[in-house]
């Protein structure tokens, strides 16, 4: 029997779970077990309770069949548990380092019924408030183990469930259960201070308790809250039941009744004001219910005229007083939104784009944007597409930035940003499409569809989690950011990683859609005569090795050296080998000079073409490797600055241990991986095939349909491939032989093409093809310097992928 069984209900949580699953399986302190009950998640939360469960022996999972809610998934786990204490955590929250091992040396020497643990709160942008447990606890003088008829003032101990410790044998004997609906620690949380009778406080933070910005139901307006009178109703038929031993807590209860109650009341969070009129009378029914026998003091100050105010039933009075005590901090509110308003270009405009927004939404347009207007591509392009395909009655306009009119294809409508035409598109379309957030005065109308497509898998920090890394968040203002994000109906999510980030790093209201990626699906359908077309308008010649560098924007102070000298590198590539070269868009620095072998693509507007030219791609932390994994073709990590970059900016994944080949820290390092073959290898291609079995699975061709059956046309998201299935894409085949260009050797035969592709594919592939330029040429004469081998995966016919699942 282990010490402490940790239970663990589990709900809608995939963006936090992680986190507070490690904060427990990594603790120094092992004598525990964990029950987490997963109460029929609709998300990702039962697979990831499943991978921890595979890893962890001490982690044992129960999956209810049906929602069951929070209080009763505690009775589930409570009736698993075999631990000689329990304590029921939230699966959203985290415990602090070393806690547990605190814990058990304070269980062991107080042996108490019920520990209680001190906690903070923390909130999505980092902010954090430590409790006022030390506070009660000290004005107390507590010893280490009492009662609370010894020191009754605990009873204003913060009552939920995941801040105390129970002995299991005290809860079973006295037949304490969670009851259903919300605030379910009501009930339970009295009466076991109460039956106690042994009580101790740890005064260490033991629980770092988020405060999530979406999501959380105590932070959902409705009905629900109305819940909190029936819970105080079973909590004093409770003590009735109890007796003699409850009735010196009756006032203290009530008192605490009114305390939480009032506060449900006064935070719009909670209650809508459209509702406040109802909760007030519910509350002073309450009220009545309860209120203790003749000769009850009501407290004194500003508390004292609430009473007053809820037994006399005054709401209007109780509005009255509400609104001079937010009319403060309305004044100030209303004095930033001013300042807000004054610094748009012209008052004119925003008053003809207001005046838009009065005026009936048009379901039938739809408004395009990529990377704020500089022209046309992205998931954006190939949603638009696929919408005419689909949805043709729908009219697509694609804002663009003056001058870039002409960067968007013929036939397609534009708007140029600024003008009144703009204005008025924005103001009555009935869809916004963007890969990025349109500026904060966009208004959200009700009725309006605003499809976030993302542009990007993430690697480094994004969103809120950019808090902990200020040199990302430089001049950015994170409540602003989040504030656009919420005008966000649909969110595009290429994998359940990315969800499960995204998730946490903006914390908004909007749907997932985990369909893949779309501008994807122009890499999963590729033909070989795709291929050649994107070689031939890169300038590409027959023969040519074409090796990508494509590396992400540092948003902090770094050397020289993090980024590959181009030039310097060119140098040592055989001589029938081309460097495309591309930075990223916030970034325009490149040092490629005249070299007649190096392709300077920033200014080329399809980064398509770039993926289906190239051999090989090179970068560090752009999301450009998730891109490039749909193709099956050899990658190569070059990150110098590897250990200065995730401290200054986060990472979320280790591209040493967790990419999708090999990697070089160094310029030598990465010619050696050319230069030995380490590029096309096994241990390449072995980390390749996980990588797109974790990221590729949803790449199967038809993401953009998925999104614009859903978004355009109202259809239901299909189920997707199963987690971790890898999806057929278009393959060249397997490499042709390699042969060393510095001494002739011949190199370790690459690997085949994986057989459960090609099962996937239905056919065996074909024989790789001959490469175009006749072979690779004899270099045994030529220095050493140069690298090789000289191989093309676009050579020959591209044998079709089979009809992706539907």
């Amino acid at each position: 029997m282990p010490l402490l069984t940790i239970v663990l209900p589990v709900y809608r949580v995939q963006a936090y779970l992680r986190d507070c699953l490690d904060s427990i399986l990594r603790q120094r302190f092992t004598d525990i077990e964990v029950i987490a009950v997963d109460d029929c998640s609709p998300d990702h939360c039962g697979a990831i309770l499943d991978e921890y469960a595979a890893r962890d022996s001490r982690l044992r999972v129960v999956h209810l069949t049906e929602n069951v809610g929070l209080g009763e998934a505690r009775n589930v786990g409570l009736r698993h548990a075999t631990g000689e204490y329990v304590w029921f955590v939230d699966s959203d929250d985290w415990i602090a380092p070393g806690a547990l091992a605190a814990v058990a040396d304070r269980l062991r020497a107080a042996e108490p019924d019920v520990l209680v643990v001190d906690y903070a709160k923390v909130w999505w942008n980092n902010s954090s408030r430590h409790s006022t447990l030390t506070n009660l606890v000290r004005a107390e003088a507590l010893p280490t183990v009492f009662t609370l008829a010894e020191h009754p003032n605990m009873i204003k101990l913060f009552h939920v469930a995941w801040n105390k410790i129970f002995k299991r044998d005290f809860l079973v004997r006295h037949e304490i259960a969670f009851p259903t609906g919300l605030y379910e620690d009501v009930p339970v949380g009295f009466p076991v201070l109460i039956l106690a009778d042994r009580i101790t406080v740890l005064e260490r933070v033991c629980v770092y308790y988020r405060q999530r910005r979406r999501g959380a139901i105590t932070s959902t307006p409705g009905y629900r809250h109305f819940e909190v009178f029936d819970q105080y109703d079973r909590l004093f038929a409770q003590l009735d039941g109890i007796g003699e031993r409850a009735a010196p807590f009756r006032t203290l209860v009530f008192e605490r009744m009114m305390f939480q109650c009032l506060l449900v009341l006064e935070n719009p969070e909670r209650v809508a004001r459209s509702q406040q009129r109802e909760f007030f009378a519910a509350l002073a029914k309450a009220y009545a219910r309860h209120l203790p026998a003749a000769g009850y003091a009501r407290p004194g100050g500003r508390g004292r005229v609430k009473h007053l105010l809820v037994a006399r039933r005054g709401y209007a009075p109780w509005l009255a007083l509400r609104t001079i005590l937010r009319l403060r901090r309305r004044i100030g509110s209303q004095l930033r939104k001013v300042q807000q308003v004054v610094r748009l270009r012209t008052r004119l405009r925003m008053l003809y784009y207001r005046l838009q927004t009065h005026r009936p939404l048009d379901q039938k347009l739809a408004v395009f944007s990529s990377y704020w207007g500089k022209g046309y591509g992205c998931n954006p392009a190939a949603i638009y597409e696929k919408m005419a395909e689909l949805a043709p009655d729908v009219r697509g306009v694609w804002e663009v930035k003056p001058g870039q009119e002409q960067a968007v294809p013929s036939g397609v409508e534009t708007v140029t940003i600024g003008t009144l035409r703009h204005l008025r598109a924005l103001a009555r379309a009935g869809h916004l499409v963007s890969n990025v957030n349109y500026p904060g005065w966009v208004v959200k109308r009700p009725g309006a569809v605003h499809l976030s497509t993302n542009h990007g898998t993430p690697v480094k920090a994004m969103g809120v989690d950019q808090l902990k890394f200020p040199a990302g968040i430089r001049g950015m203002n994170m409540d602003w950011l989040l504030e656009r994000c919420d005008r966000w109906t649909y969110s595009i999510s290429p994998n359940a990683y990315t969800t499960e980030i995204w998730e946490r790093a903006y914390p908004c209201g909007y749907e997932t859609l985990e369909t893949g990626y779309p501008r994807n699906d122009v890499l999963a359908n590729a033909t070989g005569e795709d291929v050649a077309a994107a070689r031939e308008r890169l300038g590409l010649a027959p023969g040519q090795l074409a090796v990508a560098y494509l590396p992400t924007y540092r948003d902090y102070e770094f050397g020289s050296d993090a980024l590959l000298n181009v030039g310097r590198f060119a140098d040592q590539l055989s001589p029938e080998t081309v460097l495309l070269v591309r930075v990223h868009h916030f970034d325009r620095t490149i040092v490629a000079g005249d070299h007649p072998r190096i392709r300077d693509l920033c200014d080329h507007p399809r980064v398509e073409d770039i993926y289906l030219a190239a051999d090989v791609l090179i970068t560090d932390y752009s999301s450009v490797m998730f891109d490039y994994a749909v193709l099956d073709r050899p990658l190569v990590i070059f990150a110098a600055d590897w250990d200065t970059y995730r401290t200054s900016r986060g990472a979320y994944l280790d591209v040493f241990a967790e990419g999708p080949g090999v990697a070089a820290r160094t310029e030598e390092e990465l010619v050696e991986l050319f230069r030995s073959g380490e590029v096309y290898g096994e241990r390449a291609a072995s980390a390749r095939k996980v990588f797109r079995q974790r990221f590729c699975y949803l790449d199967d061709g038809r993401a953009a349909e998925r999104v614009v059956r859903r978004v355009f046309l109202g259809e239901p998201l299909p189920a997707p491939p199963t987690t971790g299935a890898a999806v057929p894409v278009v393959s060249a085949g397997q490499l042709p032989e390699m042969r060393s260009v510095a001494d002739d050797t011949q190199l370790p035969d690459p690997p085949t093409v994986d057989d459960d592709v090609t099962e996937l594919d239905g056919a065996d592939l074909p024989d790789p093809p001959t490469p175009a330029h006749g072979g690779v040429p004899d270099r045994s004469a030529e220095p050493d310097a140069l690298i090789g081998p000289s191989v093309r995966w676009y050579s020959g016919t591209v044998p079709a992928a089979s009809e992706p699942p539907r």
